[in-house]
């Protein structure tokens, strides 16, 4: 396990605040698991899902008590970004600012390097 820096990736306060709710709720621990995998519009995409626990090979952000973990191989693709809770008019969803994509879809959930 490697702890990231804020320039490795971000997790914002109000993603932190969402994914607390959502483990509080589910009795899990605050762990968001943020990877990518091949697939989407535009070639990779974005999978996010609580975690049990921390892998092995999982770099960790920690804001406000919250951990957000990366896989090794994901990281190479996300390193830069920044994970947010958005809540507006198109729905409530976490979006990822990811400076190493040339480009995204529409909805913000694939992307290409």
């Amino acid at each position: 396990m490697a702890t990231l820096t804020q320039p490795d990736i971000a997790l914002t306060p109000a993603a932190a605040a969402r994914v607390a709710t959502i483990a509080a709720k589910q009795s899990k621990p605050a762990i968001l698991r943020l990877s990518v995998e091949g697939g989407g519009c535009s070639g990779f995409q974005y999978k996010f899902g609580m975690a049990e626990a921390v892998e092995g090979d999982d770099s960790v952000v920690e804001t406000d008590g919250v951990r957000l973990v990366v896989d090794s191989i994901s990281l190479d693709l996300v390193r830069g970004a920044q994970v947010d809770f958005v809540d507006n008019l198109g729905g409530a969803h976490f979006a990822v600012t990811n400076p190493n994509a040339a480009s995204g879809c529409g909805c913000g959930t694939s992307f290409s390097v």
